[in-house]
């Protein structure tokens, strides 16, 4: 990727993602999020911040982009990103990783997947995988939606496109939001017309749409049919620095299943992530309890003791 190869000073970080990120590199006693705007990273985020500051510490969420969240990690201004997609990220992980500035210390979320859908009728009627999209082409229009330019999907699907690869050369992603995808295709759904969209799990779009993942043979989106792990990445210094915060990420995992009730009662349901992230605390408390085994408080007290007496 071009940014990689002419990195980010902090006054450029500053221009892209405002002032708020630029005083993050004055706050060293700050653990500071990279959150892009997407449901699930934003309630598990909140969960981390909760865990946290009941064992002391002090954090801040930084709503950016997924490109400057990992200009920031190099930069030094984010600690913490528990969004990394993979292999959905990999040109922008592996540079990283390689030059051994971020660590990735687990995969969060069991059972991830990402891409591309269709409605279940569209599916049954005979596109089952991404061989079968050019030639249903006029049906779909030759649009596929996706969540936002400069995502690692969008990136993909138009080098996909620019190689012709499964005769889509003609085709286009027509970029808008999640939001804004999942309102596109569920309004398709809603009149039983072909619609392709990029589809991920854990989501509640999974819940809620009847849809089905196609079938691709050349894995661009990954092994097994975009089969995905979404890492927790850790700036090496930071963690190096803080090995009890990096022992808590190791643990702090989910499944599939806990991760979409997360995103349906916050983007569908329209709770505030800080109320969902407490009510999961509250009803999970085992796996509260193991993802503090052998973490303790800034001033070296047991944390789970600490956090069972909130």
């Amino acid at each position: 990727m071009r940014f990689f190869r002419h990195p980010a000073t902090l006054a450029t970080l500053a221009a892209l993602a405002g002032p708020a990120l630029y005083s993050s590199a004055l706050a060293d006693d700050t653990i500071d999020f990279g959150v892009p705007a997407w449901p699930g990273i934003t309630v598990k985020t909140e969960i981390a911040e909760q865990l946290l500051g009941d064992l002391g510490y002090s954090t801040r969420a930084r709503d950016i982009g997924l490109q400057v969240i990992y200009q920031g990690i190099e930069s030094g201004d984010i600690d913490v990103f528990l969004g990394a997609w993979l292999p959905a990220q990999r040109e922008m992980f592996q540079p990283l990783k390689e030059a051994d500035v971020l660590t990735d210390v687990a995969n969060n979320v069991d059972g991830a997947r990402m891409t591309l859908a269709v409605p279940e009728y569209t599916f049954e009627s005979g596109v089952q995988s991404f061989a079968d999209l050019a030639e249903h082409r006029d049906a779909f229009g030759g649009q596929i939606l996706g969540f936002g330019a400069g995502s690692a999907a969008s990136e993909i699907l138009q080098e996909a496109i620019d190689a012709n690869v499964w005769e889509l050369g003609d085709w286009r992603i027509v970029d808008t939001s999640e939001i804004g995808m999942l309102s596109a295709a569920r309004d398709a759904i809603s009149r039983e017309e072909p619609v392709v969209w990029v589809g991920w799990t854990p989501h509640w779009m999974n819940l809620e749409f009847p849809m089905r993942y196609l079938d691709d043979p050349h894995d661009l989106f990954g092994e097994n049919n975009g089969e995905s792990e979404v890492l927790t990445l850790l700036r090496s210094e930071f963690a190096t620095a803080h090995p009890n915060v990096a022992t808590f990420f190791s643990q702090f995992t989910f499944s599939a299943d806990e991760q979409s009730w997360m995103i349906q009662e916050f983007g569908q349901n329209e709770r505030s992530a800080e109320e969902v992230a407490r009510q999961w605390i509250e009803e999970h408390p085992a796996r509260v309890e193991a993802m503090l085994a052998g973490v303790t408080t800034r001033d070296g007290e047991p944390a789970w003791e600490v956090v069972q007496a909130r």
